[in-house]
């Protein structure tokens, strides 16, 4: 290992190239379970990487409010503000509000029963092999074949129920490394962002962001994806997914009964 001081060269060389104000008991905790013989380069890193995978409220400090977000962000009385940052933030859900609940149900159940769809046929998808990824699709008619890997449905957005990405817009879950939470929108489409693409956990960082009514406008120019998960949340994500959206399709139907009894009370009293 250099003589340069390991500590002070990994805080410095992420918080200028990624934005990332590592906590000193994180660091040193994460330094005292490496080799001293990892060059300093790898052991950086390894730093990245394991703090990409770690809960920024464990890896990340805290001491300097410029790189957290304000506690009273959510507020929708601040008609906006603008947050200088960068703030680094990890995303704990994501929604893809441009596609029905409905049409994100069928795919998941598409998923379930082994299909997928491309173009205008539905077509169910066979491992071929254990060693290798490729697949053969049952289909009908001129629909036989082997299966693409970027499976669509009929509008050409790929199917967001099948691990590819979703079309959006997106709603986000962020959260800054001192618990603050906000929710985000997509104003403009972020590569990257996507069901089946941007895993739970994964880390981005906000510059010069917009906020209107407590809602973060998420664009290119104010959004950095940085990568990375956390494994056990996005799993408990994945598995609770399609139970969320049937809870609220349910919900949306019980609001609705609710209003057209409402209705026909105003109409009887009339």
């Amino acid at each position: 290992m250099s003589s340069t001081n390991p500590q002070n060269h990994i805080t410095a060389h992420l918080l200028a190239n990624n934005s990332l104000p590592v906590s000193p008991a994180w660091l040193s905790n994460f330094l005292s379970s490496q080799r001293s013989s990892i060059p300093l380069t790898a052991l950086t890193q390894t730093a990245l990487f394991r703090i990409l995978a770690s809960d920024f409220k464990e890896s990340l400090s805290t001491s300097k409010p410029s790189v957290l977000l304000p506690v009273d962000i959510s507020d929708p009385a601040v008609k906006e503000r603008r947050i200088p940052g960068p703030v680094p933030v990890q995303v704990l859900d994501i929604d893809d509000i441009g596609t029905s609940l409905w049409s994100q149900i069928e795919a998941i159940e598409r998923v379930e029963r082994g299909e997928a769809v491309r173009g205008r046929e539905i077509v169910r998808t066979v491992n071929v092999g254990d060693d290798d990824n490729s697949n053969v699709a049952e289909g009908n008619g001129s629909g036989n074949g082997a299966s693409s890997s970027n499976n669509t449905g009929n509008t050409g957005h790929p199917d967001p129920g099948l691990g590819e990405t979703s079309s959006g817009p997106h709603r986000l879950m962020l959260q800054d490394a001192a618990g603050t939470r906000v929710v985000a929108i997509e104003l403009k489409p972020v590569e990257g962002v996507a069901i089946g693409k941007l895993p739970i956990g994964a880390k981005m960082v906000l510059r010069n962001t917009t906020v209107a009514r407590g809602i973060v406008l998420l664009s290119p120019e104010c959004a950095t994806l940085l990568g990375g998960k956390i494994e056990a949340m996005d799993k408990a994500w994945r598995e609770g997914r399609k139970a969320r959206l049937l809870a609220r399709v349910e919900q949306m139907e019980r609001e609705r009964a609710q209003r057209d009894e409402d209705d026909d009370d105003v109409i009887m009293e009339e």
